[in-house]
């Protein structure tokens, strides 16, 4: 079996020890590095003081869940009243789902024909508003569309009263979620 000191003899265990040290003693400093607070030539320093540690996203830089006082507990979890969030989506279940952001609280659904009445089709964007469970806390926009006798579809005018019955409907359920998950 061939040994390091075969292939180098009287070389290998200096470089062996030197290296382990260097290793070694690369990891015990701390660099602290400072940063100039003016470039030569310039008479404003708070454009490249340290102090100035902004983003190009704002002074805030990028916040998924709003303010540190907002964020859920460990930093997860959705952005809206979990009853709300949970009752849209079983409201708009009959409804092929586009796009659904929990965190921002907006569903939008594909266009749906009821298979009774293939001339028209309703999309719906729902929006939850607050991560309360409040009547003002969700909003519904509907849009309807009615096929043409050349085929083509075209907007048609919406109730106002059936946004309202959507958000009555959602409400409804969250509440009923609510009252079940309580007497678990």
């Amino acid at each position: 079996m061939a040994r390091i000191t075969d292939f180098a003899p009287g070389y290998t265990k200096s470089f062996l020890i030197a290296g382990l040290l260097a290793a070694l003693l690369t990891g015990c400093g701390e660099t602290a590095y400072e940063y100039p607070t003016m470039r030569p030539g310039d008479t404003n320093p708070s454009i490249y003081g340290k102090e100035d540690n902004g983003s190009i996203l704002g002074p805030g830089g990028l916040s998924l869940f709003g303010s540190e006082e907002e964020a859920p507990a460990g930093g997860t979890g959705i952005g809206v009243n979990a009853y709300l969030w949970r009752a849209s989506l079983d409201t708009l279940s009959f409804m092929p789902i586009a796009s659904a952001d929990p965190f921002g609280g907006v569903i939008i659904t594909d266009w749906y024909s009821a298979p009774e009445n293939p001339a028209e089709r309703f999309k719906v964007n729902l929006f939850i508003l607050d991560r309360a469970l409040r009547a003002d806390g969700i909003r519904a926009a509907i849009f309807r569309q009615q096929r043409t006798a050349t085929g083509q579809w075209q907007d048609a005018a919406v109730e106002p009263s059936v946004g309202t019955e959507l958000e009555n409907t959602v409400l409804t359920r969250a509440r009923q979620l609510r009252v079940s998950s309580a007497q678990r």
